[in-house]
């Protein structure tokens, strides 16, 4: 199973690629995670905020539609439902039998474009606070690996 993280936003800080590689690369064989980054549309002091949106909706569409029609879509939206880490793993336990692809969005500072989310079958939120979008990348990867481990019966979740 292949799970993509769409996010927006390059030339992440240091301690954010250190972060997201240490829990990358504990993903066991089974779950390849990719992180798929996108440039931040132009914005300035005047510019349309929704047009900016609307450009990183589209350049996320067009990676979520090289992925083939399996793919599943999840945006991370602070208006998603919230899940436990055990709900999870229940969960990615699902998505690894479905036989599906999936994609995990995570928008830029003002969030995901309308046609994500109108796309998106599920809506995930990881907190009611609003979270910097660098810092989300980090805390995926990692309840994506301690979903795994507690599928796996493994003793990091404890």
């Amino acid at each position: 199973m292949r799970i993509r993280i769409i996010a927006v936003g390059t030339k992440m800080p240091d301690w954010v690629e250190a972060g997201y590689a240490e829990y990358a690369k504990r993903m066991p064989r089974d779950v390849t995670v990719e992180m798929v980054e996108l440039p931040l549309a132009q914005r300035s002091k005047n510019s349309d905020i929704g047009k900016a949106m609307e450009k990183e909706g589209e350049a996320m569409l067009a990676v979520i539609e090289k992925g083939g029609k399996d793919e599943q879509v999840i945006a991370l939206d602070v208006k998603g439902k919230p899940w436990s880490t055990e709900q999870l793993a229940e969960n990615l336990a699902g998505w690894k039998m479905s036989g599906s692809n999936y994609s995990l969005l995570i928008g830029g500072p003002d969030g995901l474009a309308p046609a994500c989310l109108a796309l998106a079958t599920v809506k995930w939120s990881l907190s009611p606070l609003t979270l910097p979008h660098p810092l989300v990348r980090i805390l995926v990867i990692e309840q994506l690996y301690r979903a795994c481990t507690i599928l796996q019966n493994h003793p990091y979740h404890k």
